[in-house]
């Protein structure tokens, strides 16, 4: 007789791990969202009267928006004013029952609140509580708000152009709120992973300041050099003056970006067009991200010239053909409707049962089967109050009474 085998996959990282969330907006959202792709249980806490903000952005979907279900996914909502003792008593339960604690209030208000470090690890002493905010919890700057422009142009960010355009443009991704998001994720793996040798939980003080800064090291690369104590030039060159890594306009007057910082690709590029002339023999390793000196405007010239020449669909036709690195500056609708993004599963969709057939990012780990391909839907507002209480212990006659108090 054949036994058949049973296909199981293995289980994700995070699961049985339990999640409490009082952040709103931007990072701590999405951080908990890829934690519960990861296989976690989340618990979204929000404020009575709206809940979480970012569920009124532009644009909208028929009742929340775009963006609050594009980062919420597989998530629980219960809606709880922490205003009021019976509220912060719930709360006190929640973190009896959570492994990890997310919050993003300005420093201070989580302690007034009640919700803070000490209160949660007084029911805890393993829970891992993450407080995000623009500046950390100490230092002359942590009062401010975290706000993702203030941030970037805190940090050297922004700066790094303005030899290009002074004042400098609003940057068109939150570069300080993502780079946050990634680094609570990091730490609460770390945390996770140190409190399996030592049996306690901690806290994470993380600065969305700290973590862009740390990722900086390419536009901070000068000053750090100049803080050793040496010149610092030629600056490492990606801000506009390398002729090899710039945007051109096509034939037909569209936008490409031009990638060829490398000697090899250089060199290659100018033997598909017929330019040897334009490779420098004498180019070495340290020349790939400077201005290339008195050869600039060649390089720019024969750049242009070459986009000029050519429309938009035969430049990325040639680029998947030889591997060169130029390819078109497409617009959010174009880059979603790439094949590319197909063949790569980018994009799933779900069935929500208030917002209809709606689109979600894919984490990129799921490929690996470390993630989930698939997301829950987004919580409607306090949605399962009710299950999430009766899992603290309280009867129904309890849920009943705090939600006729507007406390739930």
């Amino acid at each position: 007789m054949t036994t058949t085998k049973v296909q199981t996959h293995p289980p994700l990282p995070l699961e049985g791990l339990r999640v409490v969330d009082f952040s709103r907006l931007l990072p701590g959202p999405w951080a908990s969202q890829m934690l519960a792709e990861f296989g976690a249980e989340v618990i979204k806490v929000e404020p009575p009267g709206g809940g979480d903000p970012s569920r009124a952005n532009h644009p909208r979907f028929r009742k929340h928006s775009a963006y609050f279900n594009i980062v919420n996914g597989c998530k629980r909502s219960l809606m709880l004013d922490l205003s009021r003792p019976e509220g912060r008593a719930v709360a006190a339960r929640l973190f009896g029952f959570a492994d990890v604690v997310f919050e993003s209030y300005r420093p201070g208000v989580a302690q007034k609140l009640g919700v803070d470090y000490a209160a949660a690890s007084a029911e805890n002493a393993r829970i891992i509580y993450c407080s995000i905010s623009g500046f950390g919890q100490t230092g002359p700057l942590a009062k401010i708000a975290g706000h993702d422009l203030v941030i970037q142009g805190m940090t050297g960010l922004m700066g790094r152009s303005l030899e290009q355009v002074d004042p400098p443009t609003v940057p068109g991704f939150q570069a300080a709120d993502f780079a946050g998001a990634l680094m609570a994720v990091i730490g609460v793996f770390a945390a996770v992973a140190q409190r399996a040798k030592t049996g306690r939980g901690c806290e994470v003080d993380l600065s969305m300041f700290d973590a862009l800064m740390n990722m900086c090291t390419i536009p901070l690369s000068s000053a750090l050099a100049r803080m050793a104590g040496f010149g610092g030039e030629p600056a490492q060159e990606v801000f506009g003056k390398n002729p090899r890594y710039a945007t051109y306009s096509t034939k037909d007057g569209k936008p490409v970006a031009v990638s060829l910082l490398e000697a090899k690709a250089w060199k290659e590029f100018c033997e598909s067009i017929g330019r040897p002339d334009l490779i420098a023999h004498d180019e070495t390793a340290a020349d790939r991200l400077t201005a290339h000196g008195p050869r600039q405007s060649l390089y720019r010239e024969a750049l242009a010239q070459y986009c000029a020449a050519r429309t938009l669909a035969e430049i990325e036709a040639e680029a998947g053909c030889t591997g060169i690195a130029i390819l078109p500056v497409y617009t959010p609708d174009e880059a979603l409707r790439h094949p590319q993004v197909a063949a790569r599963g980018n994009v799933n969709f779900i069935d929500h049962p208030i917002e209809g057939r709606i689109p979600h990012f894919v984490n990129p780990l799921a490929r690996a089967g470390l993630s989930r391909a698939e997301h829950a839907p987004a919580p409607d507002l306090g949605e399962h109050s009710a299950e999430i209480l009766a899992t603290l212990g309280y009867s129904a006659g309890e849920i009943d009474r705090l939600r006729v108090a507007r406390i739930i």
